[in-house]
């Protein structure tokens, strides 16, 4: 009945189902021995006995004579990311925020949003690609994408990567559906369920539901302004034994640091004695007045695999990523992508972002949004030295500030406050996946036009 304490065997059975929803045992793995469970939950055997046999009884674990208890798999509840992983409160949830910003009323401010206003975008090249759409041929409008995707867009990345300082064949280049299915397919083809996969601390929110999602172990290495702390990522990879690395190296998100050469050498040599693959998100490299050390070139593209895509610079709506990797993997990952997506991306969307690139008018673009973003940055970090917010760093380029409360204020609690008034910000600890930044926030310079900001977060910052 309700209201009545729970036995300690029903806690038992509560604490399996719990790992069975969050994916932690799956089909056909053995429970902890009677004894072991028994001496980790402090119960007897007997009532782990009887614990094992009622879940037996419902059909969600069998006996094995003489081997001990397995998930049967039969009864596996589905996937719920949400209650995977350590709880959070839903301010600092990853998909919670990632929801907020995606689903927010048109009228809410979003200073604490991913991305550039419509009027920030290359509105008329993109124009005009969707007039040049109406003369290629009907293949291009009615088929599948091809498994690599566009050739003529390949091409032209591949002639990007040159000027980088990143020599790489087109066996070592695909196209994907977006910059985030590129990173799926790369954690489909390398991770297992429990791999440990390093990431920054703060790193970008989504890379942590996208790893939840494949049952990963995250780790977080402490970052500087120059990267990560090369002597935590050291540590961590003699302990952890991980599988990946995930980073930004250009205009790291979110708190807008450059990788320096030092680091990126040691990093890539303590990466190579503890065969650590590194996946280098690059997709704000287009961002940067002058290119910095890419671990992509550093290596070759033997143990790191890049990857990146266009929503920030060109168009969210026209979704198309890539992946840059050796090419027995990039071999692999095509099949995936085949039997995900059955194809590569939208053979519309590559045959705009191809145009858009092909002609003068992005290299203008960029141009002007980098004079842009320099005004901006300054402007904004004016503002919020009025309210007592001050950046981490002074970032050499790109949309963020990743910014310090004053002394005291939890960023979730001025969040809340600010969600509140129809102002959607981005909390430290969302960032976070050691919930370390609880006094940090990012702000997106380019969301920041309307002065309401400025009186909701002196609300926001007053009320916490």
């Amino acid at each position: 009945m309700d209201g009545q304490p729970v036995t300690r065997t029903e806690a038992l059975m509560d604490a399996v189902r719990a790992r069975l929803a969050s994916r932690a045992l799956a089909a056909g793995d053995r429970l902890p021995s009677v004894r072991r469970f028994a001496e980790t939950m402090r119960v007897s055997p007997s009532t782990v006995v009887e614990a094992y046999d009622r879940l037996a009884a419902e059909g969600l674990i069998h006996a094995r004579r003489g081997s001990g208890f397995y998930v049967t798999g039969s009864h596996m509840p589905p996937m719920a990311l949400g209650e995977m992983g350590e709880r959070r409160d839903r301010d600092i949830d990853p998909l919670w925020v990632s929801r907020e910003s995606l689903d927010a009323d048109p009228s809410a401010l979003k200073p604490g949003c991913g991305w550039l206003p419509a009027d920030w975008m290359p509105q008329a090249p993109m124009r005009r690609a969707l007039r040049a759409l109406a003369r290629v041929e009907d293949n291009i409008l009615s088929d599948y994408g091809s498994t690599r995707g566009s050739a003529a867009l390949r091409r032209l990345l591949l002639a990007r990567f040159a000027e980088q300082g990143i020599e790489a064949d087109p066996g070592q280049l695909m196209l994907t559906g977006s910059g985030t299915q590129a990173i799926d397919l790369i954690c489909r083809f390398l991770l297992r369920p429990g791999d440990t996969v390093l990431v920054d601390d703060p790193c970008y929110f989504n890379f942590q539901a996208l790893l939840r999602a494949h049952q990963a172990r995250i780790v977080g290495i402490s970052y500087t302004p120059t990267g990560p702390d090369v002597t935590a990522f050291e540590a961590a990879a003699a302990a952890e034994r991980p599988r990946l690395y995930i980073t930004n190296s250009a205009l790291h998100n979110p708190t807008g640091a450059t990788l320096s050469p030092q680091t990126a050498h040691r990093l890539l040599t303590v990466a190579a004695a503890h065969d650590v693959t590194v996946v280098e998100d690059d997709i704000f490299a287009d961002f940067e007045p002058a290119p910095s050390p890419r671990l992509a070139a550093l290596d070759g593209l033997s143990r790191v695999v890049r990857i990146g895509s266009f929503s920030k610079t060109l168009s969210a709506a026209m979704r198309c990523g890539y992946i840059a990797a050796r090419a027995d993997w990039i071999e692999g990952l095509v099949d995936l992508q085949v039997a995900t997506s059955f194809g590569g991306p939208s053979p519309i969307a590559t045959e705009m972002i191809a145009h858009v690139l092909a002609g003068g008018g992005y290299r203008k673009h960029m141009d002007e949004l980098r004079r842009r973003l320099t005004h901006a940055r300054g402007e904004a970090a004016a503002r919020l030295a009025l309210l007592g917010i001050t950046p981490w760093i002074d970032p050499r380029g790109g949309f963020y500030l990743w910014c310090r409360l004053p002394d005291g204020h939890e960023s979730a609690i001025v969040a809340r406050r600010a969600m509140a008034e129809g102002v959607v910000l981005a909390p430290g600890n969302v960032f976070s996946p050691s919930g370390s930044a609880g006094g940090f926030m990012r702000f997106n310079v380019t969301q920041m036009d309307d002065p309401r900001i400025d009186d909701v977060l002196r609300r926001a910052i007053d009320g916490a």
